[in-house]
């Protein structure tokens, strides 16, 4: 059976891709059209992503730690080569692992390998990290021996990623009396000592020793005449913990993780088509708007009848939404169009008064009207008075609701309820607080209150 939460991010993506897609068709800007076909190519990768149930995990840390030894152990094979050279891993690679697991549909795990982050130039090392980490469901970092201030500035810099992060000790058979506690102690020691106070908690989800490829054990053998040697007999991988925690992990988490990081992603992808898509049909927008706020104020002024006038309006601002989602492309039902009216009331207490306040001065202008039967000069001049009040506060409640519904169809709809942070929140009210999800949820949520707060 299908994840729920899958599912749904996969529904979501898809409507966003429609909507994309028909707004390109008979688009003027070629510029602006190439942008928003590789923003198009980018939600489509994620929705591939969902489809194959991958989870993505990174590799990272310094040379010489094992990191490739730790995928080949993972994956009961040596796809990649290793050495006791340093670099010998010079850009990401990715080896694909489908586990045995009791679940309903299988999933793969995707582990990259990544050269060693003190391999390369500071600000190599910072981009390719980051590439890489925003590509990623889950963080491994692999350390031996003492851990070292560069590589506790590393795990800083990729928990600022907001993705769960796993510290791997490798080499564990060379370090026998080492334990989780002592390795908890040292990062506890490192912050202390680089005087980062609680400024930078360092927020490690796990800590897992294992040795993936131990050193041989030297033997001694004995011959049938008499005769003895000494050889290196190869041991297995301990491994064992860490693929456990994996799977756990996957069973559990593995819907939730994949689905939060596509959304995220699409969510960042869409900010950067956004502009492209306002580019495209700004100004023809803005005309729409605009012929739109001067019909119902015409429409409101010469009305003279109370109530009429507010429901004209309506029905004219909702024609303009319908109006507009064509021009972008993106399609919308009447009620749809009046679930938007609504929303963008509600967001805008101004523009409500202004809309409320256009029912009560049609009551007033029905009032200047019968004046004027009886007292031509006075009632006319009130009536005339009554027109241009309900025609300025109906043209600009129009003005203001064509703007509010160009913004929302500019983004994509991203804060509808097929929109991309609708499905993100719903995720995460779905999602129970593991210890893997409890971070991640609590990073997403603060990014859509943010969003929230800032958006209409």
């Amino acid at each position: 059976m299908p994840s729920p939460l899958l599912h749904r991010a996969r529904h979501t993506l898809s409507q966003a891709v429609s909507r994309y897609s028909a707004a390109l068709q008979g688009s003027p800007d070629p510029a602006a059209a190439a942008a928003v076909k590789t923003g198009l190519g980018q939600l489509q990768s994620l929705d591939a992503k969902l489809e194959s149930r991958c989870l993505r995990v990174a590799v990272f840390g310094l040379v010489s730690r094992g990191k490739s030894a730790v995928i080949n152990a993972l994956v009961g094979e040596a796809l990649l080569e290793t050495g006791p050279l340093h670099g010998v891993t010079r850009w990401p690679r990715s080896v694909y692992w489908q586990p045995q697991m009791d679940l309903d549909q299988p999933w793969q795990i995707e582990l990259i390998d990544t050269p060693g982050l003190d391999e390369v130039g500071g600000d190599v090392r910072a981009d390719m990290a980051q590439t890489v980490a925003t590509q990623a469901d889950l963080i491994l970092f692999v350390v031996s021996g003492e851990i070292t201030q560069l590589e506790y500035q590393a795990l800083l810099e990729l928990q600022r990623g907001q993705k769960p992060l796993l510290l791997v000790f490798n080499k564990i058979d060379l370090y026998p009396e080492i334990d989780r506690q002592a390795i908890y102690q040292t990062l506890h020691r490192l912050r202390a000592d680089l005087g980062q106070g609680a400024k930078l908690p360092l927020a490690i989800d796990s800590v897992v020793t294992i040795a993936a490829s131990p050193a041989p054990l030297r033997v001694r053998v004995e011959w049938p005449d008499g005769r003895t040697s000494d050889e290196w007999e190869p041991q297995a991988a301990q491994i064992e913990p860490l693929r456990q925690a994996l799977l756990t992990i996957v069973a559990e988490d593995g819907a939730g993780l994949v689905a939060l990081n596509a959304l995220r992603n699409a969510r960042a992808i869409e900010g950067e088509m956004v502009g492209q898509v306002s580019q495209l049909f700004s100004d023809r927008a803005d005309e729409t708007i605009w012929q739109f706020a001067k019909y119902k104020a015409a429409a409101v002024a010469l009305n003279p009848i109370a109530g009429l006038d507010l429901a004209g309006g309506i029905l004219i601002d909702l024609v303009m939404i319908r109006t507009l989602a064509r021009l972008y492309g993106f399609p919308i039902t009447s009620h749809e169009a009046g679930r938007l009216w609504r929303a963008i009331l509600k967001s805008s207490g101004t523009l409500l008064l202004s809309e409320v306040g256009s029912g009560l001065l049609g009551a007033g202008k029905t009032t200047a009207a019968l004046v004027s039967l009886v007292d031509s000069p006075t009632g006319v001049m009130a009536l005339a008075g009554a027109m241009t009040a309900q025609a300025s506060a109906a043209g600009y409640g129009s003005y203001a609701v064509g703007r509010a519904a160009k913004t929302y169809l500019e983004q994509g709809c991203t804060w509808g309820p097929e929109g991309v942070s609708a499905t993100l929140a719903a995720i995460l009210a779905d999602t129970n607080a593991s210890k893997t999800l409890a971070r991640l949820r609590q990073e997403v949520k603060a990014d859509l209150t943010k969003a929230s707060s800032a958006g209409v």
